[in-house]
């Protein structure tokens, strides 16, 4: 069950990312998770274990670093999309 919800929280944290940015995360659901979940990666790793702490989720932290990896993918795929 706890990796049920390592999956929901993972989603909802990279949908809620690309709402934030008003960008599109590329794969839909299952890029939503990959981006929560690495996303909470990197803010884990740059701003360390604070605020609330959802199924192994620091919520702020994982946000933010969910934000970040949005920002950076968003911006590769325009830059890709220039070059062709």
């Amino acid at each position: 069950m706890g990796f049920i919800w390592f999956l929901i929280i993972g989603g909802i944290i990279g949908w809620l990312a690309g709402m934030i940015l008003g960008k599109d995360i590329p794969g839909g659901i299952i890029g939503n998770i990959i981006a929560g979940i690495i996303g909470a990666w990197i803010g884990g790793k740059l701003l360390g274990q604070w605020g609330w702490r959802v199924s192994d989720f620091y919520v702020f932290p994982a946000l933010l670093g969910a934000i970040i990896l949005v920002f950076i993918v968003s911006f590769i795929m325009k830059t890709m999309r220039r070059a062709t």
